[in-house]
């Protein structure tokens, strides 16, 4: 039989309807179906009487979910694709990401849709896209502390109620350059519309093979966003006598001491997203960020027309 998986945010009635109605519908078309919820690829952060939260990134792979799953769907909104790509990942399944969330950003097709959808997927009428992940460790002089996978981006920053920090950054085999932030980004393309843009990062066209550092608040007119090759590891040291708190994906993280070195590569680990037609990504930068919209003019004023 045929096997495929669901992932669902546990915590929206919307999404678990969804679950036991999709579940219902492949066991009865012949498939075996295994389920999961989205929480298990919630790192979860540490705090201070336990400043690391370790997970391997291989074992947050759920039960059942294996190479044998032909694909997943996954229901919820943009927190929950994040969480499922850290589960099914290292197994190489592709997710039918389905929005019951808000924005959907990540998501290919709205819960209304998921029976046409699944018409699709069934009949094998759909293609294959796979996005860069990268990877995250956090290393205590020779010893691995943490690590994660993110499709988005990772945020290393000071906590609240200290001062600016400074990073020294190494760039493959380049020298180390010190930048004086609140923080550093560091993004795929798929996260240059999420955090990164926020903080004033570049927009990256998919399947481009980069990644970007992006300085948050930065103490210099010199430290802007840099665009470079993601065959290019990156490491952070922290240069400042304060710990700093580490970001994957906005949902998981630890503790930075200033010991730490923390190492960002890509992953070997793609994120694979099944579509149902071709992305067409300036669509998707319109119609949920609004780019591109046409000008529309000021309502014409008669006074103005008259000189009064």
């Amino acid at each position: 039989m045929p096997k495929a998986g669901i992932i669902y945010n546990d915590q929206k009635p919307t999404a678990c309807q969804a679950a036991d109605m999709l579940q219902a519908k492949l066991t009865q078309a012949g498939w075996t179906v295994v389920t999961a919820t989205g929480e298990g690829g919630i790192l979860g952060y540490s705090d201070p009487s336990a400043p690391v939260c370790h997970t391997p990134i291989d074992r947050l792979v759920p039960p059942g979910f294996d190479k044998a799953v032909e694909f997943a769907v996954v229901l919820g909104g943009d927190g929950t694709v994040l969480s499922a790509f850290r589960q099914v990942a290292p197994c190489g399944i592709p997710l039918l990401a389905v929005n019951t969330g808000h924005l959907g950003f990540l998501t290919e097709v709205l819960a209304t849709d998921l029976d046409t959808a699944i018409a699709e997927v069934l009949g094998n009428r759909y293609h294959v896209e796979e996005r860069t992940m990268l990877r995250i460790q956090v290393y205590r002089q020779n010893s691995l502390m943490w690590e994660a996978l993110c499709l988005n981006e990772m945020v290393i920053h000071r906590e609240p109620l200290t001062s600016m920090c400074h990073f020294e950054v190494q760039i493959g085999s380049n020298s180390r350059v010190d930048i004086p932030a609140d923080g550093i980004i560091l993004s795929t393309p798929t996260g240059s519309t999420a955090y990164s843009l926020s903080a004033g990062g570049p927009v990256i066209t998919p399947g481009i093979p980069v990644m970007c550092m992006i300085p948050i608040c930065p103490h210099s007119l010199a430290s802007r966003a840099l665009v470079f090759s993601n065959t290019e590891p990156v490491t952070i040291f922290p240069a400042t006598p304060n710990r700093l708190v580490l970001v994957a994906d906005g949902n998981a993280g630890c503790y930075v001491m200033p010991e730490d070195r923390v190492c960002i590569q890509k992953s070997h680990y793609p994120a694979r997203f099944v579509r149902l037609q071709n992305p067409e990504f300036f669509n998707l930068l319109r119609d949920k960020l609004g780019w591109g919209l046409a000008h529309v003019a000021k309502p014409f004023n008669a006074d103005q027309s008259s000189g009064r």
